[in-house]
């Protein structure tokens, strides 16, 4: 596996638990589905209202 996909991938994963956390939800569970769904995760986070 390429080391750039990688490394993209944790750095969208942690752009998301960010954005997560600025709506007011739990940073560490988008982070972990950031991780297993990349920008579906992005695209959903994007979609949530803030609390």
């Amino acid at each position: 596996m390429d080391n750039q996909y990688v490394v993209g991938w944790g750095t969208l994963a942690l752009i998301n638990a960010g954005l997560a956390q600025g709506k007011n939800r739990t940073g560490l569970n988008w982070f972990l589905l950031s991780l297993v769904l990349g920008p579906i995760a992005t695209f959903s986070l994007l979609l949530v209202e803030k609390r």
